[in-house]
């Protein structure tokens, strides 16, 4: 898996908290903008977070590269609707040797991975041949398995991030999404820490939406948990 953060708004925690002053302010949002030190930005920030008044994150944007991963995350990901996302097309590309994303479950069975691979070579054996019989790519296509890696771009806006990363990162999520997920959050911490200082999975809050008192990431407990 390949994450990188390859555009973002400038500067986005001191306009997230710009655009916060303004519904209160009779100053322009470029004066309040260019009007904050650190430290009024950060308490902005806080400020606006615990009174869960989200809507200002929407002027902070993220764009990122995510490659080798597989369909099967993409197909979550894109779940996520208030994004843009443009993926590689297998209607244009050929896929032209076996790349697969291989579950850890599968990859620690030695019997199962066996299986696994020789699954994984019949569909892209079959793949080929369609094609050489006449059969677009469009159509020969649907024998790859959802394992195929695939990359995308995908842009959020902050406040979609918040949401994405209290799902995702969450010990609940599948695997290859939550490392994803994890990695994302690690990036957009350098670029915006204040606000994202907070997000992860809703426990990092004291809070836990599963209930699920054997998460070693549960409130109160003070396992570490070892991040994608």
């Amino acid at each position: 898996m390949r994450v990188e953060l390859i555009a973002h708004t400038p500067d986005p925690d001191r306009v997230v908290a710009a655009a916060a002053r303004v519904s209160r302010s009779r100053r322009s949002g470029l004066d309040l903008y260019e009007d904050m030190d650190e430290e009024t930005v950060r308490r902005i920030i806080n400020l606006i977070l615990e009174m869960g008044h989200m809507s200002v994150l929407e002027h902070a944007s993220f764009t990122f590269s995510i490659s080798g991963v597989s369909r099967v995350l993409t197909h979550q990901l894109v779940r996520h609707r208030f994004a843009s996302y443009t993926q590689q097309s297998q209607r244009v590309i050929k896929v032209k040797e076996p790349e697969y994303v291989t579950p850890p479950s599968i990859s620690a069975n030695p019997e199962a991975l066996e299986i696994f691979r020789r699954h994984m070579e019949a569909s892209w054996k079959t793949y080929r041949k369609l094609m050489a019989l006449g059969v677009p790519k469009e159509d020969a296509r649907f024998v790859l398995p959802q394992a195929v890696k695939t990359s995308i771009v995908v842009t959020m806006n902050a406040r979609e991030l918040w949401h994405f990363f209290s799902l995702r990162t969450c010990m609940h999520a599948q695997w290859e999404i939550r490392a994803l997920a994890w990695r994302m959050l690690s990036l957009v911490k350098k670029v915006a820490p204040i606000t994202f200082e907070k997000a992860g999975p809703p426990c990092f809050r004291g809070f836990c939406p599963e209930g699920d008192e054997e998460c070693p990431l549960y409130p109160g407990k003070t396992v570490r948990y070892a991040r994608e």
